[in-house]
């Protein structure tokens, strides 16, 4: 199917049948999965799925429908539904679409190699990786491990004369141990992801890192409730990051939801803390040529040594707020709407290594486990569950649990006194491992 001339024909059919202005979204997708267990294959599960979504605008009004069916008779009532849904919405002057013409040039989105390389391999790649996580004397049982892989192809054209596509693949790799001490489990996972196979991380590498998140947490114990610097693992990021990237969503901003809403052009953070947004890294896991509806991707610094430098937009929020989308619009998938998400999403890297940061530290806690949503976007309050590692005169002593660690946003930000140079992009959130100076940890009484 030429998914080009289909694109340009919908929108036609928009327009003719009554619409404004109208957009599609068309993603076809393949996925593969593997999963063994002690050697043994459990699952193989291949799937192709095809769908699209119409947008369309009539009066001001804004609708959308979607559909998995792309017959010529399944799109018109697809294009039909979504007009008559437009008659039951509120018009809204700001209910616009982008033109740009223009899409950001990403390198490395698609490795048709992954796709070339016979599925016997790919199954023989995780038994290996699950051999190698077995092999520590520590490790008592296997939680399974994956292989999974994905090709994608986008199109997006709108009646504004915007018809942009692009393909992309991924695969990566999982596993998953347990460590057992007498009456007491723990479980360790660590994966990878990369847009090709031959980025891969070693599998000694990943194997290692499971099986050390299961034992290495064995024999946890409580600390007194006190006030003490916490360091960030990179793997906890998010508990920071999640809650920083609601709050400088434009729409949250416009309701008055966001504890920075009022704070840009300020200082909110450390001169150490540098925020950015990049949609544009080279085979980067989030990166895209154009965004959720056509708006081309860009690398954004969001907090530049701790100034609040903007928020993230998509079209038609950023209309209502009176400047321009900074291309993120976000879409799961052809049945969504586009929201406003990040691409990659992270804390530029510092100077000093993981263990610079451990030997700096008289007394605190080394955080690698983190329950709860993290900063609070509304009010900016910060708590959750921890566990992680005690650390005294500069060493780690010993593995804690069920502690919790609390504080604001505000102090926890400004408190930042330390940042790693250990930052990988594995992730939409990611960070290097950071310290923050002071916060209060919950334990023993």
């Amino acid at each position: 199917m030429d998914y080009k001339d289909l694109s340009e024909t919908i929108i036609k059919r928009s327009l003719k049948k009554g619409a404004d202005a109208a957009e599609v979204y068309i993603q076809t997708l393949r996925q593969l999965e593997i999963q063994v267990r002690k050697g043994e294959i459990e699952i193989i599960q291949e799937s192709v799925s095809n769908g699209l979504g119409v947008r369309v605008i009539s009066k001001g009004k804004l609708a959308f429908a979607s559909t998995n069916d792309l017959n010529d008779k399944a799109i018109d009532t697809t294009i039909l539904r979504a007009i008559a849904f437009a008659q039951s919405t509120t018009p809204d002057e700001n209910n616009v679409l982008p033109s740009e013409k223009e899409s950001t040039i990403v390198e490395g989105l698609y490795d048709p190699k992954i796709f070339e390389i016979p599925t016997q391999e790919k199954i023989s790649l995780i038994i290996k990786l699950e051999k190698l996580a077995m092999k520590n004397k520590r490790i008592t049982k296997s939680d399974g491990a994956w292989y999974s892989e994905a090709e994608e192809i986008i199109y997006l054209a709108n009646s504004n004369g915007l018809l942009k596509q692009y393909k992309s693949s991924l695969c990566g790799i999982t596993i998953g141990v347990v460590a057992e001490k007498d009456e007491e489990k723990r479980s360790g996972y660590e994966s990878c992801y990369r847009r090709s196979f031959s980025n891969l991380k070693p599998l000694e590498e990943i194997a290692d890192k499971a099986a050390k998140k299961a034992f290495n947490m064995l024999n946890a114990r409580q600390v007194k409730t006190q006030k003490a610097a916490v360091i960030f693992d990179p793997d906890v990021a998010y508990a920071i990051l999640n809650g920083i990237l609601t709050a400088i969503n434009g729409e949250e901003v416009l309701k008055g939801a966001s504890f920075l809403g009022k704070k840009s052009g300020e200082k909110t953070g450390s001169e150490l803390l540098t925020i950015i947004d990049d949609g544009t890294i080279p085979a980067g896991l989030f990166s895209s040529p154009f965004d959720g509806e056509g708006v081309t991707t860009q690398k954004r610094t969001i907090i530049d040594k701790g100034i609040l430098k903007g928020f993230m937009y998509n079209t038609i929020v950023a209309r209502r707020a009176g400047v321009k989308s900074t291309g993120n619009a976000e879409r799961s998938n052809y049945s969504a709407l586009p929201d406003i998400g990040s691409h990659h999403f992270y804390i530029a890297a510092g100077e000093p290594s993981q263990d610079d940061i451990i030997q700096a530290t008289k007394k605190g806690l080394f955080l690698k486990e983190v329950t709860g949503y993290g900063i609070d976007a509304v009010n900016g309050n910060f708590s959750g569950g921890a566990a992680g590692f005690w650390i005294e005169e500069g060493k780690i002593a010993f593995p804690v649990k069920e502690l919790t660690i609390a504080g604001t946003a505000n102090e926890m930000l400004n408190d930042i006194d330390m940042v790693g140079n250990d930052l990988e992009l594995n992730d939409q959130l990611s960070a290097p491992t950071f310290r923050i100076k002071s916060m209060q940890i919950g334990g023993e009484k």
